[in-house]
């Protein structure tokens, strides 16, 4: 529905069930009678139809857009390389990982750089009272280590960061943008892209600020 309406990505948070398999679900718990328990520690096919797999979304969805994924379980990132290479290699490069330690995005990206071929893109996902130092320094650091970019809650960014950002050559993606005036404000400071739970009001704010995706 998201890319019916206009949305070039989508995101979810991605967790791997006990047999290795790469699913897509916000909490990554599973209720059963009173308790809930975690993704995984259950098989593929003993979590509930609503949970889908990462190979299922592409499958349903195709692969033509951006896809941007929280990674909920440090070992998720080579599943999902691997599950989107068997499916269309070349969205490889339009797949963005977000991790939110510092050492372990730096870690991804020397592990990625070792395979030959395209590779997805890599962003920090962090707040900014989380950064030691200036966030100068942040960038600098990221760019040395050839991670992508950064991805902050909408509430951390402004035009000065978001130009701080862009000197290092690195791209600003905001999140938790839900009402239009947000949305609007972001795109006019320079965000990169934009996350929001409501697509028509996305759609409509970017329309405004720009004119087309």
């Amino acid at each position: 529905m998201a890319l019916k309406l206009g949305a070039s990505g989508l995101e979810s948070d991605v967790w791997l069930t006990a047999d290795g398999v790469a699913v897509l679900d916000h909490d990554g718990v599973v209720k059963r009678g009173v308790r809930k328990r975690p993704i995984g520690g259950f098989r593929r096919d003993e979590l509930p139809a609503h949970i889908p797999s990462l190979a299922e979304l592409l499958r349903t969805c195709g692969t033509d857009y951006h896809l941007s994924l929280d990674l909920k379980d440090p070992e998720s990132a080579i599943v999902i390389v691997d599950t989107v290479r068997a499916i269309d290699p070349s969205m490889l490069d339009r797949v963005w990982l977000c991790e939110p330690g510092l050492d372990r995005v730096v870690a991804l990206r020397a592990m990625f750089d070792q395979h030959p071929g395209p590779s997805v893109r890599l962003l920090q996902t962090t707040r900014l009272e989380r950064i030691k130092g200036t966030t100068e320094r942040r960038a600098e650091h990221l760019k040395r280590h050839r991670v992508d970019g950064i991805n902050l809650h909408r509430a951390d960014w402004n035009g000065g960061l978001v130009t701080l950002v862009h000197r290092f050559e690195l791209v600003a993606f905001g999140w938790d943008l839900q009402h239009e005036h947000d949305l609007r404000t972001a795109l006019r400071m320079g965000l990169d892209a934009v996350y929001s739970d409501h697509v028509d009001v996305m759609i409509d704010a970017v329309r405004a600020e720009i004119g087309s995706l």
